[in-house]
């Protein structure tokens, strides 16, 4: 197995379309056709985590977090980035990120959250716009199925639980091949009437180029008739944390013991709690401040993220209990979400849950 095969799985899962501009998520270090001993999962990639790969004999790390952050104008060893791309280097060991595209998709670290806190009903939280593309396109009746099945191999008419999804509708196609034409249908300087289906598919926008090349191949006509729309919907399988309900409410004290107890966090910092039961709750794993106002807007009794200023609890404003877990536990079990799938997916190969903690945050609890 080489590292493509498995930056190509992971991928498929969290495509790095759905990072953040700002973010650097994929292969950080290594070659994508270098063969893979084993591979080490951990939340960070620091220099005791690629001690560990090269004790554990593992020569792939995948981490949420990229050790590459900001552009590197040298490597020199001079701080713990280029001590640790450096060492990682030098043992051919290949880094790969997946950091904000695994935050962004609903199968990802937010739902690994939820489920953790046995929440039900969950969905999206903040979803992303300007994911989606409509395609359209024409083909002879005879082969409109075809061509369908190839566009829905391919990854288009998925529509949140439904797949196969399209809208049709019959028509006629007129044309006229000239000399240098070799059609399907027809002769050349011959007017020519198909009876044709008109197909519309919603496919996402990162895989337009994959559905279109589906499209020719499947396509009996030399030229194939298409065109495609950006849409401005909102995606409702990627975007920003997540929200759900308890399965019974809960009092706050109590809340707040259950979402401690469930993150393993030894500390909570939170607003004072309105005397009121709990049962909707938003969560967003990591620096989560900014979805604040949407939870209250969806209505959420509480939220559950990490990195709060002081002033922004202010902002809580006796409508919503603000629950800071802390950056590190509130993504700690993203280990286990990329270990299982990664097991899951290549079950005789060596996948290991590093052992190392990376938590830079050390709590004085009397």
């Amino acid at each position: 197995m080489k590292v493509a095969d498995v930056t190509r799985f992971l991928e498929s899962l969290a495509p790095r379309a759905y990072q953040e501009s700002y973010d650097n998520s994929g292969l950080l270090t290594g070659s994508p056709n270098q063969e893979v001993t084993g591979i080490l999962v951990t939340l960070d990639c620091i220099e005791a985590v690629v001690d560990e790969a090269i004790q554990r004999q593992c020569n792939m790390i995948v981490a949420h977090h990229p050790i590459i952050f900001k552009g590197l104008k040298k490597i020199t060893g001079s701080n713990y980035v280029e001590r640790t791309v450096l060492k990682a280097i030098k043992n051919d060991i290949a880094i790969y990120a997946i950091h904000t595209n695994l935050d962004n998709v609903h199968t990802g670290v937010n739902k690994k959250i939820a489920e953790r806190l046995g929440l039900q009903k969950v969905k999206v939280l903040s979803p992303k716009s300007q994911t989606l593309t409509k395609l359209v396109t024409f083909a002879p009746t005879a082969h409109a199925n075809a061509v369908l099945d190839a566009l829905y191999e391919a990854g288009a008419g998925q529509i949140g639980n439904y797949k196969n999804c399209s809208f049709q509708v019959n028509g006629t196609g007129t044309f006229m091949p000239n000399d240098q034409a070799t059609p399907h249908i027809g002769q050349a300087n011959t007017q020519e009437s198909v009876s044709e289906l008109r197909v519309e598919v919603i496919l996402p926008t990162h895989v337009e180029a994959r559905i279109i090349s589906a499209l020719k191949k499947a396509h009996p006509y030399e030229e194939v008739a298409y065109y495609l729309t950006s849409l401005v919907n909102e995606n409702q399988e990627v975007g920003s944390g997540m929200i759900g309900e308890l399965e019974t409410e809960m009092l706050p004290e109590a809340f707040l013991s259950h979402v401690k107890a469930c993150m393993n966090t030894p500390v909570i910092r939170h607003t004072v709690p309105p005397e009121r039961p709990i049962r909707s709750v938003a969560l967003c794993g990591g620096s989560g401040s900014f979805l604040l106002p949407e939870a209250i807007r969806q209505g959420a009794q509480a939220f559950i993220s990490a990195d709060f200023k002081y002033h922004e609890f202010f902002d809580a404003d006796n409508q919503i209990i603000i629950a800071d877990i802390g950056h590190y536990e509130s993504e700690a079990f993203t280990k286990d979400l990329l270990t299982d799938i990664l097991k899951e997916k290549f079950p005789t190969f060596a996948v290991n849950f590093s052992g190392t903690s990376t938590n830079p945050v050390r709590y004085l609890i009397d």
